[in-house]
């Protein structure tokens, strides 16, 4: 069998673009994968352009060398621009795998070590209509899921650190006290705080026993985990931002984190995120694998987490727009609380490429949030 080429679809998504790459072969067995960083897809593109041409007329079962020729091949290592490309391109392959030998990809990683994926959701916006905001909590906790997760509150573009650490807190302790202390909660900062900021947060919402305290701090630096590390008790996420397991290194063999966040579609690809899984588990860092994404990428991170002992959970943000869903011949099956398990070939996700080439999406600029002062921070 070799690779005969590639397509890359957009598709709009809740006001932003999903974008997708097909990957043909001369059996007519084809793969899909999903691009990661959605924020910088036209630098993607260049990538999956280049990347492309390099695996076309090689043999897309070769996934490991495949992964070796497009991530070191440049002399420069890729990062995540070019890791997100290389994780579209090495899922699709993954998925031909599959499909060419006629099982599911968890059995090509040793076979399922559970029934399902516990899963977790978004609770969304809203924190300043506090009202509505835990009435959508109870209402989450009412349709059957055990894991809310939400992020810390700010005002339309303006972040205040000092103010968002008062609002976080409370938020945080008013949430526990609406669904009770059998629903699991995740608190996402999103890098938007500083070290002072982000340890006073942690401590003082340590007696409502957050699941996890999710990107605390910024990725640049991930020593900085250290500080946090000694100085609370809240378990700890990070890594969505990561592009390889030598990123991930830092942070699981020091055990400065509980969770790695890992996201498929950004590190690497499933022969990355495999690699990172096996690393979390010789350190008892559990996988919280991350997706803001579509099915695609919550079909990866199925087959992942069902293969892998360190899975713990992995994320779901919505289901697709009613539009968007019907492109899509299958894809998982998400109830509240779990992903469940899927016996088709391949990653058990497609599309009808038919129906989606009629689609162009271009992706949406995120938010550009100031302090007070007027100064840049992270949204």
């Amino acid at each position: 069998m070799k690779i005969t080429g590639w397509e890359v679809l957009t598709l709009p998504d809740r006001g932003d673009a999903m974008m997708l790459v097909v990957v043909d072969t001369d059996e007519g067995i084809h793969g899909i994968g999903e691009v990661g960083v959605r924020s910088r897809q036209r630098a993607v593109a260049g990538g999956l352009d280049h990347l492309g041409e390099l695996i076309t007329g090689e043999d897309p079962l070769r996934t490991e060398h495949l992964w070796q020729v497009m991530f070191r091949s440049g002399f420069y290592p890729a990062d995540r621009i070019l890791t997100s490309a290389i994780a579209a391109l090495d899922v699709a392959l993954w998925d031909i795998r599959g499909k060419a030998l006629g099982v599911p990809v968890h059995q090509l990683l040793g076979g399922p070590v559970r029934d399902h994926v516990p899963c977790y959701v978004h609770v969304g916006d809203g924190m300043n209509d506090r009202p509505r905001f835990l009435e959508r909590c109870r209402a989450l906790v009412a349709e059957g899921w055990r894991h809310l997760r939400f992020s810390v509150p700010h005002d339309d573009d303006v972040l205040d650190e000092r103010r968002t650490l008062r609002l976080g807190i409370e938020l945080f302790h008013q949430v526990r006290e609406v669904v009770g202390d059998d629903i699991e909660l995740i608190l996402d900062v999103h890098t938007r705080l500083d070290p002072p900021e982000a340890l006073t947060l942690c401590r003082e919402i340590e007696s409502a026993r957050p699941y996890f305290v999710e990107d605390a701090i910024r990725a640049e630096h991930p020593e900085t985990y250290r500080m946090l590390r000694a100085r609370t008790g809240v378990p700890l996420a990070a890594g969505e931002q990561f592009a390889s397991k030598w990123e991930f290194a830092r942070l699981i063999e020091t055990e400065l984190i509980d969770y790695a966040r890992v996201d498929v579609a950004i590190a690497g690809g499933l022969t990355e995120a495999w690699k990172i899984a096996a690393g979390c588990e010789t350190h008892y860092v559990k996988l919280a694998t991350h997706n803001p994404l579509g099915p695609v990428t919550a079909a990866s991170s199925l087959q992942l987490n069902l293969a892998s002992p360190s899975a713990a959970i992995q994320e779901h943000q919505s289901e697709p727009a009613t539009e968007l869903a019907a492109l899509f011949t299958t894809r998982p099956t998400v109830v509240p609380g779990r992903v469940l398990l899927s016996d088709l070939p391949g990653l058990g996700v497609d599309i009808d490429r038919e129906r989606a080439r009629a689609y162009r999406a271009e992706s949406r600029e995120l938010p550009q949030l100031r302090k007070p002062d007027g100064s840049f921070t992270n949204w």
